[in-house]
């Protein structure tokens, strides 16, 4: 029984009308390892009415450290707690106490979450960029559609590449991508403490090529319905962003849609006042330079 009439059920979005776009089947798996299917994190009804994303079991395994954060005032000192509970709960800086061989110890050390985010900074179709893009394939089950070229189709020779990539990032590392799990939780947790009344933050990215990007509709008004890749850079400075492409565009994320940002953690991609942007459906606009 359900006290919400049964015609309501089933009635269309209201807002989107029954041509809305939707995120297209190639672009997302049937599963994933957090609390929403992919076909909603990544619509449109989403990108209005957002509700936080959970990745499974990380808020419950991590208890002790959200209940250290609670008590801390200050951010900067909140981010030098998370990075020391980052080194001893993955034993970043011993890494035989993770089982690795003393002549490995190294190479492994430096596979972190902080090298990870360097790489993606750096070049976003580098080894370390398909580590991030399969980290959202695997946790939100949204696909990538880019990686040094279109990924339209599973099983291509060009997914055969991102695939590998991925392989060879993730070999032999220690739980990277529980890393970037307990980051992206620590990135929400900060985002509802700054900021506690937002939904959504305007955001802005410089694109060269616009018509060879995924534009899954147009409206009358001059917005577009563009489908982005699986993980994207944005700046929150409309002038920084403008550096970077001909067309300047302007987006409304969702904040549980913020993988990471700058000033989140000491020197993270502070440069260019990026948010790393996990992607679907959006509604864009071009803005003015």
């Amino acid at each position: 029984m359900s006290d919400i009439s049964a015609i309501v059920c089933r009635a269309p979005d209201k807002e989107q009308g029954d041509d809305a776009p939707t995120l297209p089947r190639l672009a997302r798996l049937p599963i994933n390892r957090c609390n929403l299917p992919a076909a909603i994190l990544g619509g449109l009804t989403y990108q209005r009415h957002p509700t936080p994303l959970q990745i499974d079991g990380v808020a419950d395994l991590h208890k002790p450290l959200w209940a250290l954060l609670d008590d801390i005032p200050e951010a900067p000192e909140r981010a030098a707690r998370f990075i020391g509970y980052m080194q001893n709960h993955f034993r970043l800086q011993q890494p035989e106490d993770a089982g690795l061989a003393a002549g490995q110890a190294s190479a492994r050390a430096r596979a972190t979450y902080l090298r990870v985010v360097r790489g993606w900074a750096f070049d976003a179709e580098s080894r370390e960029a398909a580590v991030l893009k399969g980290w959202v394939e695997s946790r939100f089950g949204l696909c990538p559609r880019h990686h040094g070229e279109a990924l339209r189709e599973p099983g291509s020779r060009a997914w055969q590449r991102y695939v590998e990539s991925r392989a060879q990032g993730l070999r032999g590392t220690n739980a990277l991508e529980a890393q970037l799990d307990l980051l992206y939780a620590y990135s929400q947790y900060e985002l509802a403490r700054q900021f506690p009344l937002r939904t959504h933050l305007r955001l802005y990215r410089g694109v060269n090529r616009l018509a060879e990007h995924e534009t899954i509709h147009h409206d009358p008004g001059g917005d577009k319905v563009l489908l982005l890749n699986n993980i994207n850079s944005f700046s929150r400075s409309r002038e920084r962003a403008g550096e970077f492409g001909d067309d300047l565009l302007a987006v409304d994320v969702p904040l549980p849609k913020l993988a990471f940002f700058s000033h989140l953690l000491p020197g993270m991609l502070r440069g260019e006042d990026e948010y790393v942007v996990i992607g679907g459906l959006y509604r864009v606009r071009l803005a003015r330079f």
